[in-house]
């Protein structure tokens, strides 16, 4: 029982007392709770930003491994980098490609060319330019017996072809000299590739040194020992040097380059293409200074034998291009890749076709990113190699132009895969902005008139090889001899392997195309309409 002497009043105090208490302690707890649970929601936003941040972080990284993942794979097969230019794996790899896909030689196969082959062989003269009758034999090829008394059985025949010993001739010549009667001058004669009182090398050996470093990419100094071993003639390799910067004059003064700006001028159909070089000396502006930018030799060129015109210049930039005039006034049809530089002359000509192997290489690349997310790469390559083989086949049907059904379900094929390359790809991260797989089917989609040009005119190429192969002339000259001194030796370089090169097309031996330029009457290209 309750105390009695502890009054009701008391007792309700120390209850409301106790009740107070426990508020303020409910209270205290209540300001505890909120601050933890603020502090802990505070934990969880940043470590949320944290997951987000290494979120970010780990999906930059992946894309930028992907990129390099993706520029380390690149080799000539699926990007524009040429063979000369690819790592030793992308080489390796390839050499282990083509020894893998080799077909395995059939026991019975004898080395060497097989039955019904047609080989290269030498053809009977019928005006040899001499006969001689060899020794008869002495003694039986069966039994070895003395064949001094036997019997005449006929003749038999054969031929030997070859060249006569070369003999260098020293020709003196006397020049005999008039003085005029009017005037009192003094004038001597003169004869072909001769000053009066020096001793010079003529058109022969001239032409030698020539296409020893022109057409063999021989350097100077082998070129002088290769002449001195075939001919006996120790000429020096400043000999060789400056026969091949003779022929550069005698073609420059002729107006060779110009005339070859005027013939390609006037072609229906050129291909152009560029490659760098390497130079000692740079060109200089005229303050002195070095001119930026990497030198490279151009060629503008006919898709057929016919004329293939290079040309250096000091960089790649579009300025550089449209400076060589080569392309003033062409209304034809021009075969490319997709460099910039060349895009500025897209408004002239009356076409412009994409190179479609540097196209099917950048596919190729695309592919090989992921071969299922990116199968419309592989679609794309395979409806521009069917296109390819539609032409072929026309052609050689002698047709000028596709069934237009063919050609309508070809081109529905490319716009529905390139349209599907750029959907799937459009919101695909990549570390530098958008993927490679959207880059290249918008271009493919803008350009689409450009690849599909050749479809269309027969006439034009389906790619730039002829361009490439025109260029791997500086290429090798280049891997043999590592550079060129200066500007003036490369446009030397270039102007005679032009004229030799184009010469030979038109049917002119390359040694007598030289002699004719050092006797002053070089060969120089017509355009077309007026030679027709």
């Amino acid at each position: 029982m309750a105390d009695p002497s502890v009054s009701l009043e008391s007792r309700v105090r120390a209850a409301e007392e106790r009740v107070g208490a426990l508020a303020e302690e409910n209270r205290r707890l209540a300001e505890t709770n909120g601050r933890l649970r603020r502090v802990i929601q505070d934990m969880a936003e940043r470590h949320e930003v944290e997951l987000a941040a290494e979120r970010a972080a780990r999906e930059r990284l992946e894309l930028q491994v992907a990129e390099l993942a993706r520029r380390v794979g690149m080799d000539s097969s699926n990007s524009s980098t040429p063979p000369s230019k690819e790592p030793l794996a992308a080489k390796e790899k390839r050499k282990a490609t083509r020894a893998a896909s080799q077909r395995v030689r059939s026991k019975d196969r004898k080395p060497g060319g097989q039955p019904g082959r047609d080989g290269a062989r030498l053809a009977p003269a019928d005006d040899p330019d001499r006969t001689e009758t060899a020794v008869p034999p002495a003694e039986c090829s069966s039994c070895r017996a003395d064949l001094s008394g036997g019997r005449d059985a006929g003749a038999g025949w054969a031929q030997v072809w070859d060249l006569l010993p070369a003999v260098l001739e020293k020709v003196h010549w006397v020049l005999p000299r008039r003085r005029c009667g009017c005037c009192g001058k003094v004038t001597t004669a003169s004869v072909p590739f001769a000053r009066p009182g020096c001793v010079t090398y003529g058109p022969h050996l001239n032409g030698a040194a020539v296409l020893l470093v022109s057409e063999g990419n021989v350097p100077v100094e082998r070129a002088a020992a290769l002449i001195d071993g075939l001919v006996g003639v120790a000429v020096s390799s400043g000999f060789v040097a400056r026969a091949n910067a003779r022929l550069g004059e005698r073609l420059d003064a002729a107006g060779f380059d110009a005339a070859m700006r005027k013939a390609l001028a006037a072609e229906p159909v050129l291909c152009a293409d560029e490659t760098p070089v390497n130079l000692w000396h740079k060109d200089r502006g005229a303050d002195g200074a070095e001119l930026a930018g990497s030198p490279h030799v151009v060629t503008v060129r006919t898709p057929a034998p016919g004329l293939v015109w290079y040309a250096p210049v000091h960089s790649r930039s579009s300025k550089a291009l449209k400076d060589l005039g080569v392309l003033d006034g062409f209304t034809g049809h021009l075969v490319r890749d997709d460099y910039s530089g060349w895009a500025q002359f897209d408004a002239q000509p009356a076409g412009v076709q994409q190179c479609l192997a540097h196209m099917i290489r950048h596919l190729q690349g695309v592919w090989d990113l992921h071969h299922d997310e990116q199968r419309w790469a592989r679609r794309v390559q395979d409806v521009l190699r069917e296109a390819h083989t539609a032409v072929t086949t026309a052609t050689a049907a002698g047709d000028d132009h596709l069934d237009p059904d063919l050609l309508t379900a070809l081109r529905a094929r490319y716009d529905k895969d390139v349209e599907w390359g750029r959907i799937t790809n459009r919101c695909r991260d990549w570390h530098d902005g958008n993927h490679p797989g959207h880059k290249l089917a918008r271009r493919l989609a803008d350009k689409a008139d450009q690849v599909w040009l050749f479809t269309k005119n027969f006439a034009v190429p389906w790619t730039n090889n002829p361009a490439e192969q025109a260029l791997r002339g500086p290429k090798r000259h280049q891997a043999v001899s590592g550079y060129w001194h200066r500007p003036a030796t490369l446009g030397a370089y270039c102007r005679v392997r032009s004229y030799l090169v184009s010469a030979r097309d038109h049917g002119i031996r390359a040694l007598d195309a030289i002699h004719d330029a050092l006797a002053g009457r070089p060969w120089l290209p017509t355009p077309v309409a007026t030679a027709a």
